[in-house]
């Protein structure tokens, strides 16, 4: 990170910036070239580790991708707020973000996808529910053990 001042390193801020992003843009490679994909995520920090939890339909590129090539990048926002100034390179966006490092795993565990799912739907909802065998067994489930991240928070310039 370029701008050490705008480095978020207090965990409090970190879960904040993991519950309020809905989407977490995922960068994968396919034979040296790059591949996005925007997608919903669930979360566990323990420790200061951070794993993340996708889930997808049973097949498609991404897929494909995926088993060919684990490693990943990934990056998520909340709070954008943009500001205006007197000249051009004076107006921007405020934000808190988060991106990193890791590696995708298949779950194939039936228990380790229920937990995977709740997870998933905590982040995204807030609320709980629960998954039988059935609604798992039609998903794919994915999970990201972050080898690195990083947070930061640009905020509103002062006036």
């Amino acid at each position: 990170m370029t701008r050490r001042e705008l480095e978020v390193k207090d965990m409090n801020e970190i879960r904040m910036i993991l519950d309020e992003s809905k989407v977490m843009h995922l960068g994968l490679v396919d034979e040296g070239m790059p591949y996005i994909v925007p997608m919903n995520y669930g979360y566990v920090m323990e420790e200061g580790k951070l794993t993340l939890y996708l889930h997808s339909s049973v097949k498609g590129y991404k897929l494909d991708v995926m088993a060919k090539n684990p490693l990943c990048c990934f990056e998520m926002e909340t709070g954008l707020e943009p500001f205006e100034g007197d000249v051009a390179c004076k107006y921007g966006i405020a934000y808190w973000s988060l991106m990193g490092r890791g590696k995708i795993s298949f779950v194939e565990d039936v228990e380790e996808k229920k937990q995977a799912m709740t997870i998933l739907m905590r982040t995204q909802t807030a609320k709980e529910f629960e998954f039988n065998d059935k609604l798992v067994g039609v998903v794919t489930v994915l999970r990201i053990d972050v080898s690195e991240y990083t947070a930061k928070h640009r905020p509103l310039p002062k006036r």
